[in-house]
C-alpha cells in the first residue's frame, strides 16, 4: 500500500513541475476499482488527487472526464456553488497516464438520506438546477456532444426495443414505454448543459450541503431530465423535494421533465437486461427481470405516477414568461 502511494507521489511530481508532496493517503479502495489513486498534500497544505487506470474502460472514462473538467473554466467554476476537481496535471506510465487533479472533500450521500434530510435534497436540487443554467456555448466550442431532442428520443427509444427484442419485458411495461416514446410533447423540450452521470456516486456533500461534484465525463448538451432521474430509485418525497429546489433556484419550467425522469428511471432496468444479455450472465438477467415485475406492481399502484405529457394548454401565463426567461438565460 505504502509503496503504491509512494509511486503515485513520484508520478505526481513529473506531472506538476514544482511539486513537492510531504504527505500521501489512501482514496478509495486499494485493491479493488478501475483506479489506483491517492490524495497528495504539498509543503504548502494544499491537497491533489492522482488517478492511474487499471483497465481501459477507466482509461477512456478518465480521459472523457479530463476533456470535460478542461472545458470547465474558471469563469465558468464561478458559477456553480460547489467545487469542481481543477486539471493540474499528467504523467505517462506504462501504456496509460496518471492525471492530477484538485482535491475535492466531502463524502458520497445515500440515496436514503435524501428523503430523510430535506435540507440536503434542496441542496442537491440547487446545485442540478447550476448546472443546468450554465451558457450552452462552452459546451459547443470544446466540441463536447450536442443532442437535439429528436435523438435523445432515438436513444431512448433504441434501449426500448433491443429490451423489448429479447422477450423478456413485460407486457405491461411494454405497452407503457411505447406511449411515452408515441408521446410527441413529453419529448419537447429545450436542451441544456447536463452532467449526464449524476448520482450518490459522483457527489460530495458536507454536512446537508453539496460542496463538490465529481465525474464529469457525460457533460453536453442533453435532457436536462437526465440529470433527476437518479433520484427516483430513492423515497418519492425526496424528489419532490429536489425537484421543487431545481425549480425555485431557477431550473427550467419544463412542465414534462418529471415524466421523462421516469422514462429513464423505468429503462434502466432495460439497461441493466441488455448488460446481462451481453455478458450471458443469467443471474444479471434474471435480477433485471424480477426489478421489471417488480416496477409493473408499482406503476398498477393507484399512487404511481403516469409517464403522459401535461398538456401545455394548461400553463399559466406566469409559468410561460418563466419558461421564455429562462431560455433567454441559458443561450445568454
Amino acid at each position: 500500500m505504502a509503496g503504491s502511494q509512494f509511486t503515485l507521489a513520484a508520478l505526481a511530481t513529473t506531472a506538476v513541475p514544482g511539486l513537492v508532496v510531504t504527505g500521501t493517503r489512501t482514496l478509495g479502495s486499494v485493491a479493488a476499482g478501475d483506479y489506483e489513486s491517492a490524495v497528495l498534500r504539498d509543503s504548502d497544505g494544499i491537497e491533489s488527487a492522482i488517478r492511474r487506470p487499471r483497465n481501459q474502460r477507466a482509461e477512456a472514462r478518465q480521459s472523457a472526464d479530463l476533456l470535460a473538467i478542461r472545458a470547465l473554466s474558471a469563469g465558468i467554476r464561478s458559477r456553480l456553488p460547489f467545487a469542481v476537481p481543477e486539471y493540474r496535471g499528467q504523467a505517462p506510465i506504462g501504456s496509460t497516464r496518471a492525471i492530477v487533479t484538485g482535491f475535492v472533500p466531502g463524502s458520497h450521500p445515500s440515496l436514503g438520506a435524501l428523503g430523510e434530510r430535506p435540507d440536503l435534497a434542496t441542496s442537491v436540487g440547487r446545485a442540478v438546477a447550476a448546472i443546468h443554467l450554465l451558457p450552452t456555448s462552452f459546451v459547443t466550442d470544446a466540441g463536447l456532444p450536442s443532442l437535439t431532442p429528436f435523438e435523445v428520443l432515438r436513444s431512448a427509444v433504441s434501449v426500448m426495443d433491443r429490451a423489448v427484442a429479447t422477450k423478456l419485458v413485460p407486457a405491461a411495461l411494454q405497452d407503457r414505454w411505447e406511449g411515452a416514446a408515441r408521446d410527441q410533447q413529453l419529448w419537447q423540450f429545450t436542451p441544456t448543459v447536463v452532467h449526464g452521470a449524476l448520482g450518490p456516486d459522483v457527489l460530495l456533500v458536507q454536512g446537508d450541503d453539496v460542496t463538490g461534484v465529481l465525474g464529469w465525463g457525460e457533460l453536453r448538451l442533453g435532457d436536462p431530465a437526465k440529470d433527476l432521474a437518479w433520484v427516483l430509485a430513492g423515497r418519492r418525497d425526496a424528489f419532490d423535494t429536489v425537484l421543487s429546489a431545481y425549480e425555485a433556484n431557477g431550473g427550467g419550467r419544463d412542465r414534462q421533465l418529471a415524466q421523462r425522469a421516469r422514462v429513464y428511471h423505468e429503462l434502466e432496468t432495460a439497461q441493466w437486461l441488455l448488460h446481462g444479455v451481453q455478458a450471458k450472465s443469467t443471474s444479471v438477467v434474471d435480477d433485471a427481470v424480477a426489478m421489471m415485475h417488480r416496477l409493473v406492481d408499482a406503476v398498477h399502484a393507484p399512487s404511481a405516477a403516469p409517464l403522459q405529457s401535461v398538456s401545455p394548454e394548461t400553463m399559466e401565463i406566469g409559468e410561460v414568461e418563466q419558461l421564455l426567461s429562462s431560455t433567454e438565460r441559458r443561450h445568454g
